[in-house]
């Protein structure tokens, strides 16, 4: 097979989609990889690097889109990508097609196979693999930028998490328990903060009050405990997750308006609509803006700031399905694999994944292999 690595186009995303030991795992599988000039640059990875791993190199896009049976990506395609794309083609990246009707369409009229990274799904119905590593980035991200925008120069109340002997510590609330949620709670306690994890997994919050003892505490996520939650929050982390599917909206404006002038909220859900009412898609160049005092970071693609371990940690979990998809094509490969089958969204023209459908209210067509 064929398989393609664009360089990003979108905002300050610097990741990018193979390293070095993909290159060398496919190509010695028989397969021929074609990497758009300069893609890995901002990851650290040169040109003459993936030659020296047995890539070719291409100059432009079009090109690799063209000549690919498989683009391997990070991100979704943008606007001016769409018709880059072919009938029949393997797109292999992160989708999140539920926050966008647009994109979902345009996947539908090019025909392609669209394989979702944030789908893949164990078969146990639980885990999330390719999702993992960059929840977990973006969990720790959300809090170490979440105190920066606190500080007062950048435009924040003027608070330290942790504080210091004689001051009071600040407040985190971080909505869901997951795996963005625990890493920011993390990075939080150990800065100090008055941490507190809302959720509705009872026995997930089980779990998370024996990891972290007395270091934070954990509250049933309903309309009521949300509300003071939010209201007494310096920082606010929104880090809830449904698989698939549009992000619940838990945080109201009325709730934002009722927090401490300065605050800060960090939505890290905004890539699926986010869980926030006041939460808009930003960018890494513009990436927060203020309502009602209260600042707001809401970057889709926030592990794209830290483009050398984002790459690597997202790297080490996708080779192992592209190799198979290249291997065996992507209907056996499926056949064979039932999490990575889970992973398919768009097929010949088709929205084969339900929650999508529902989300955007498009009919739903089960994936026949």
């Amino acid at each position: 097979m064929i398989i393609g690595v664009p360089k990003e186009i979108k905002n300050k995303e610097n990741r990018v989609g193979m390293v070095i030991a993909g290159v060398k795992t496919l190509t010695r599988n028989g397969h021929e990889v074609l990497i758009q000039s300069s893609a890995g640059m901002g990851a650290g990875i040169s040109d003459e690097d993936y030659v020296n791993a047995g890539a070719k190199i291409i100059d432009s896009a079009e090109e690799v889109y063209s000549t690919s049976e498989m683009i391997v990506k990070v991100k979704e395609p943008l606007p001016e990508e769409y018709q880059l794309l072919r009938e029949d083609q393997i797109l292999y990246t992160y989708l999140h097609l539920a926050a966008d009707e647009r994109l979902t369409k345009a996947l539908m009229e090019r025909k392609i196979i669209g394989i979702a990274y944030e789908t893949i799904q164990s078969e146990e119905g639980a885990h999330l693999p390719l999702l993992a590593p960059m929840s977990a980035v973006a969990g720790r991200m959300a809090t170490q930028i979440g105190a920066t925008l606190l500080q007062s120069d950048h435009g924040g109340k003027g608070v330290l998490l942790g504080g210091v002997t004689g001051t009071e510590r600040a407040n985190v609330v971080v909505l869901g328990g997951g795996v963005v949620g625990v890493n920011a709670a993390k990075m939080a306690v150990g800065l100090g903060a008055n941490v507190t994890i809302l959720d509705v997994n009872v026995p997930r919050m089980d779990y998370l009050s024996d990891i972290f003892k007395n270091d934070v505490s954990t509250l049933y996520s309903n309309p009521e405990h949300v509300e003071k939650s939010v209201e007494t929050a310096d920082l606010v982390i929104g880090a809830v997750l449904v698989p698939g599917a549009k992000a619940p909206k838990l945080v109201t404006r009325e709730m934002i308006a009722r927090m401490p002038k300065g605050g800060v909220v960090i939505d890290v859900a905004v890539d699926q609509g986010g869980s926030v009412e006041t939460c808009r898609p930003t960018s890494h160049e513009h990436p927060t803006y203020t309502v009602d005092g209260v600042i707001h970071y809401a970057v889709p693609n926030m592990p794209g700031a830290v483009p050398r371990t984002s790459t690597y940690a997202l790297t080490n979990v996708t080779l192992k399905y592209a190799v198979k998809i290249a291997n065996l094509g992507w209907e056996e490969a499926c056949r064979r694999d039932q999490a990575l089958m889970r992973g398919v969204n768009i097929a010949r023209g088709n929205l084969v994944y339900k929650q999508v459908a529902d989300d955007l209210n498009i009919p739903y067509t089960p994936l026949k292999l």
